[in-house]
């Protein structure tokens, strides 16, 4: 029988606890949660945004991305989960991943819904690589917000993006580069 000393329990207790709290996915109810945020998100953009219904009803696919966490000083980055619906229906769990470069400071949340107008545009997503170049003019500060970007996705494709739900402290002018990545949550 081999006895450890307590340094050895409590480092391998503590791995096992770092490694549980990281959760693989497996069994979790991920899936569940980001369903419910999208459901949620929506419900908010339809209610304080009427418009966006029509938008909803003529897209091939829509890319809901129900909360995203951005920060920065001189360098930032941002990142959120969300879900693909195409026909009202979850086809794909998608994060997004940015990094962004120059002036900036603070933090905020937001959200914000890619509409596919055409089904080209949806199958030309779902076929790439995800990469998204752009550059943002923002200010945040509490829950008002103005946003103005140019990126890949809304100006050389049928792609409406709409940024909304701004909260934080952020200010900035940034270039940047955003990835989705189909995820298995």
């Amino acid at each position: 029988m081999t006895i450890l000393p307590r340094r050895g329990f409590l480092a391998g207790a503590g791995s096992a606890s770092l490694l549980a709290a990281c959760g693989n996915g497996v069994g979790s109810t991920g899936a569940t949660t980001i369903d419910a945020r999208v459901d949620q998100t929506l419900n908010f953009m339809y209610s304080k945004y009427p418009g966006t219904r029509d938008l909803a009803d003529k897209a091939s696919g829509m890319l809901v991305m129900p909360v995203v966490t951005k920060a920065g000083l001189g360098f930032g980055a941002s990142y959120g989960r969300g879900a693909l619906r195409v026909n009202g229906a979850t086809v794909d769990y998608y994060s997004a991943a940015s990094g962004t470069v120059g002036f900036q400071i603070g933090a905020a949340q937001y959200s914000h819904v890619l509409f596919f107008m055409t089904p080209e545009a949806l199958s030309a997503f779902r076929r790439s690589p995800g990469w998204v170049a752009g550059a943002d003019i923002e200010y945040v500060l509490k829950e008002n917000g103005e946003n103005l970007s140019a990126d890949t996705t809304t100006t050389l494709s049928p792609v409406i993006a709409v940024i909304f739900g701004q909260a934080g402290l952020i200010a900035g002018a940034t270039l940047k580069g955003t990835k989705y990545t189909r995820i298995i949550p």
